[in-house]
C-alpha cells in the first residue's frame, strides 16, 4: 500500500499541474475576449464621436443598400444575360490576374521555402533572414502594395498582379516550408554522395516528395487570389472589381449591372472552389480507383 501511495503521488502532481495550466489558459482567453470587446466598442464610439459614421445609429439600415440592388436587378431581370456577356471580359481579366499572380508567387515561394528549411537550405546561416522575409511579405496587405504600385505604374492589372504575387509568395512560402520539413532526407543524402549539386538534390530528391502538397496549397491560394483580385479592382487595379466600383458609384440606375457582376463573381468563386477542391483531393489522397 505504501508503494502504491508513493507511486500515485507523481500522477496526482501531474494532474494538478495540468488543471492549473488549463485554468490559466481559460483565464487568459476570457481576458482577451473582454479586451477585444472593449476595443471594438471603443472603436465604434470613436468613429461616431469623430463624425466618421455611427455604427449603432446605422445598424438598422444595414440591409437597405442590398435590398435596393436586389430590387432593381429583379425588376430588370431580362437584361441580366446581356450584362453577363458585357462584363465577361472583365471577369476573365480578374481570373487571369489571379492565375498569373498565383503562378509567380508559387515559384517564388518554392525558392524561399527551400532556402528557409533546416536540413535543405543552401545557406543555413541565412535561414532566419529568408523566414523573416516571408513574414514581411505576407504581413503587408495586398491593397497597400497595390496602392503604392498604382501611384508609380498607373492603373491596370499589372499593379494588382505584382501585389498579389508578392503576398502569395510569403503565404505559400510558409506553407511550403512546413511541407518540406516532412520530406525524407535519404534521397538527398544519396544524391549528395554521388556529387549532386544543391539544385539537383532539391529537384530530384525533394520536389517529387512534396510536389502534390505544393500544388494543393497553390490551388487553395488561387481561390483566395480570385477574391483578392476582385477587391483590388476597387482601387483602380482593373478587372471586374473596377467595373463593379463604377456601377456602385453611379448609384440607382446601374444597380442591375452591379447585381449581374455580383452574380458572376459568386458563380466564378463557387466554380473554381469546386474544381480546386476536387483536384486537391486527388493530389493529396490519390484517385478513387487507387484508393480501392
Amino acid at each position: 500500500m505504501a508503494e502504491l501511495s508513493a507511486g500515485s503521488h507523481p500522477v496526482q502532481t501531474v494532474q494538478e499541474v495540468y488543471l492549473a495550466h488549463t485554468q490559466r489558459k481559460r483565464l487568459y482567453s476570457f481576458l482577451m475576449l473582454v479586451i477585444f470587446i472593449f476595443v471594438m466598442v471603443a472603436g465604434f464610439n470613436t468613429a461616431a464621436g469623430r463624425n466618421g459614421g455611427s455604427f449603432w445609429g446605422g445598424i438598422d439600415n444595414i440591409f437597405d443598400y442590398p435590398a435596393e440592388v436586389v430590387s432593381e436587378a429583379a425588376s430588370k431581370a431580362s437584361e441580366l444575360p446581356g450584362h453577363f456577356l458585357t462584363f465577361l471580359p472583365a471577369l476573365i481579366e480578374t481570373v487571369n490576374i489571379a492565375a498569373v499572380s498565383t503562378l509567380i508567387g508559387a515559384l517564388m515561394a518554392i525558392v524561399l521555402s527551400l532556402l528557409s528549411t533546416r536540413g535543405l537550405a543552401r545557406f543555413p546561416r541565412l535561414i532566419g533572414v529568408f523566414r523573416r522575409t516571408m513574414d514581411t511579405m505576407r504581413a503587408v496587405p495586398e491593397i497597400v502594395i497595390a496602392l503604392v504600385l498604382i501611384f508609380i505604374l498607373g492603373g491596370g492589372p499589372v499593379p494588382a498582379m505584382i501585389a498579389i504575387a508578392f503576398h502569395t509568395a510569403g503565404a505559400l512560402g510558409k506553407l511550403f516550408s512546413e511541407v518540406n520539413e516532412n520530406a525524407d532526407l535519404k534521397p538527398v543524402d544519396g544524391l549528395a554522395s554521388v556529387g549532386a549539386t544543391w539544385s539537383q538534390k532539391m529537384l530530384l530528391g525533394v520536389v517529387p516528395q512534396v510536389a502534390p502538397n505544393w500544388l494543393s496549397y497553390a490551388l487553395l491560394r488561387f481561390e483566395v487570389n480570385i477574391r483578392a483580385s476582385a477587391i483590388l479592382g476597387f482601387v483602380g487595379a482593373g478587372g471586374l472589381g473596377y467595373e463593379l466600383k463604377n456601377a456602385i458609384s453611379w448609384g440607382q440606375g446601374r444597380f442591375d449591372e452591379a447585381g449581374a457582376m455580383f452574380i458572376l463573381l459568386f458563380l466564378t468563386i463557387i466554380l473554381f472552389d469546386q474544381i480546386s477542391s476536387y483536384y486537391r483531393d486527388r493530389l493529396v489522397h490519390g484517385s478513387g480507383e487507387g484508393a480501392h
